[in-house]
């Protein structure tokens, strides 16, 4: 990782007219450039909003508004940092970046200030990603999640528990190293009644960490079947909003239609797509391949069927060329039409886009499938890189447990379990995966 201490400089407010626009500036030295921008000699107070001019370097006023002054070590990133709060124009925020860059800065690259805020140890890796989460949430559950991991709350569980593995570490390898001496070191079956002890929170750090997933991530839904079937009434009818035209002529959906709903915090993204028929339209043709694309991506599917038609031999093919490992389940639509339903499974939901029957019940069968379960403490926001490395160290503890001899294969178990905890706080982490998470940032962040 690039760890230099230039000055680095960006807009960090969103781009377009604001009532009020932010420049963030790190590095050292920058009292300096303070003065040089405000053309005032009087320092000023750390950590205090101070009314000023902004210059360029030809001396033409820019802006005036608010400069606040971090000095290093207590900022956001660790170096000395400069806030300018001024006029939220384009032009005006481009015009007092540029000087800030002519005043010796550079333009930061995405995530720098977060990254020079973890390696100056300000925040740990999980940490990291949490502010890159809570940006993103798209719900209060998850922007709530987010905030927890930010304030530390997925940390200090890893944390306690990798201070728990060193202290047991320590008995274990002090017992290799010290066999011939008569120093009483813990019982082989303290030592695993510990392990067994990890072995739990683990996992249960686990269960709250797949929720977390789930919050961040949603989960994909896919909206399939025959034209004309009701999957974009559907889809209207879910979301409450009509993102997806419709009518009765079969075909009308030739592109996806992206919406979401948001179920008791879990974000789900609904895709509308092209019914699936042998046709010569070549727009339409191009529109089910797509359908094809999206299937490939989705974490569940939803076949919608005409309730007044059942399940067709063209819906038994579609369903047998659906992806094995692609979680589906069959939606009779239209049941409000529908004098006598044809053979449908008993398996099938049955609701009316229409009328909204069975909507509420979709909903919660939606959650269930996607792995939703509220657990009784607050969920914290995590990702899949931090359910593998907790599986790691799941299955490093298991193995440690069944080891009985040799001392120095329990101890290795142990290492590596300690290692994997040590993945999700950016202890043990690649620079390609630290490149990775802080290039997913914006810029300013």
């Amino acid at each position: 990782m690039d760890t230099n201490t230039d000055v680095i400089a960006a807009i960090a407010t969103a781009h377009g007219p604001a009532g009020v626009g932010v420049i963030r500036v790190s590095g050292f030295g920058l009292m300096a450039m303070a003065a040089q921008l405000t053309r005032r000699a009087t320092p000023f107070v750390p950590r205090r909003a101070t009314h000023a001019h902004f210059f360029d370097p030809a001396g033409q006023l820019i802006d005036e508004g608010l400069l606040i002054y971090f000095p290093a070590p207590h900022s956001f990133t660790g170096d000395d940092v400069l806030e300018l709060q001024g006029h939220g124009g384009v032009q005006v925020m481009h015009s007092l970046l540029q000087s800030c860059l002519e005043y010796g800065a550079r333009l930061a690259r995405p995530g720098e200030f977060t990254q020079r805020a973890f390696l100056h140890g300000k925040l740990d890796l999980a940490q990291v990603e949490a502010v890159s989460d809570l940006i993103n949430a798209e719900s209060h559950s998850a922007a709530l999640g987010a905030m927890r991991s930010l304030s530390g709350a997925f940390s200090k569980q890893v944390r306690q528990l990798r201070e728990q593995l060193i202290q047991l570490r320590i008995h274990v390898e002090g017992a290799i190293d010290f066999s011939d001496e008569p120093i009483e070191f813990l019982s082989r079956e303290s030592v695993d009644q510990q392990i067994a002890a990890m072995q739990q929170h683990v996992c249960h750090i686990l269960n709250v960490a797949r929720q977390g997933v789930l919050l961040r991530t949603g989960s994909h839904v896919v909206l399939i079947g025959a034209p004309n079937v009701g999957k974009s009434s559907l889809l209207n009818a879910l979301t409450e909003e009509d993102h997806a035209l419709v009518t009765d002529i079969p075909g009308t959906t030739r592109d996806v239609v992206r919406s979401h709903m948001v179920i008791q915090g879990v974000c789900f993204h609904l895709i509308d797509t092209a019914g699936i028929r042998s046709t010569t339209d070549v727009v339409e043709q191009a529109g089910i391949a797509r359908t094809w694309k999206e299937i490939q991506r989705a974490d569940m599917a939803l076949v919608v069927v005409d309730a007044s038609c059942g399940i067709t031999q063209e819906d038994l093919q579609l369903l047998q060329e659906l992806p094995r490992q692609l979680p589906t389940h069959v939606v009779i639509n239209k049941i409000d039409l529908a004098v006598g339903a044809q053979d449908v499974p008993h398996t099938a939901l049955s609701v009316s886009a229409l009328t909204g029957e069975g909507l509420l019940e979709l909903k919660q069968f939606l959650l269930q499938q996607a792995g939703w379960k509220p657990t009784a403490e607050p969920v914290f926001l995590a990702r899949e890189r931090h359910l593998i490395a907790l599986r790691e160290a799941n299955a490093a503890l298991s193995a440690a447990c069944e080891i009985q001899h040799p001392l120095e294969l329990k101890a290795e178990e142990l290492r590596r379990a300690q290692q994997a905890l040590g993945k999700i706080l950016g202890e043990f982490t690649s620079d390609d995966l630290l490149g990775e998470i802080f290039s997913s940032f914006c810029i300013g962040k």
